[in-house]
């Protein structure tokens, strides 16, 4: 897969999200940050990214993504 085309799916599913990805066309990085993460647990801001990937995991197409989740003021903090 793409860098991109991973990053479009994970824009698609959490609209609005800022996505950053790097890899080597298995396997994959994504800081993702969003607000809609405000008040979730740890898993189940990497439940939301997931979802957004999961047919292309099922199909084999995506091996592997590690996930960085970040709420605005989480990224914020940092840059700073």
């Amino acid at each position: 897969m793409e860098i991109e085309a991973v990053a479009q799916l994970i824009r698609q599913g959490i609209p609005g999200a800022e996505v950053q990805v790097s890899g080597d066309g298995s396997h994959f990085d994504a800081i993702v940050v969003s607000e809609v993460f405000e008040g979730l647990t740890p898993i189940k801001k990497q439940r939301l990214v997931m979802e957004t990937v999961k047919p292309q995991i099922a199909s084999g197409e995506l091996h592997a993504l590690s996930i960085k989740t970040l709420t605005p003021a989480q990224a914020a903090e940092h840059v700073g």
